[in-house]
């Protein structure tokens, strides 16, 4: 992970991976992370604890790994989460 992430980008990595229905992909094509690179931050950023319970929710689970999702999983989409348009990743504005 040689890519320098600004504390916002960060925290929202951190929030998609937190989310159920948001696989590791979606964090691939917004922030050009791999799973292990998440993974890796995720460890670095979070309390021990919540590192634990993090790493046991996602272990496995099939939602987070969009080859193994079943099509009634449908796609989540945060309100945080940036729009696409035009081919163009558009930033939320705050």
């Amino acid at each position: 992970m040689d890519k320098e992430l600004s504390l916002r980008d960060i925290d929202r990595i951190i929030e998609m991976a937190w989310e159920d229905r948001t696989p590791f992909a979606a964090i691939e094509y917004q922030f050009g992370l791999t799973e292990a690179d998440v993974i890796r931050l995720m460890q670095r950023e979070l309390k021990p604890g919540s590192w634990r319970r993090w790493r046991a929710r996602v272990q496995g689970r099939k939602t987070k790994h969009q080859a193994l999702r079943q099509e009634e999983v449908g796609r989540f989409k945060s309100d945080a989460q940036r729009q696409i348009t035009y081919n163009k990743i558009a930033k939320k504005r705050y």
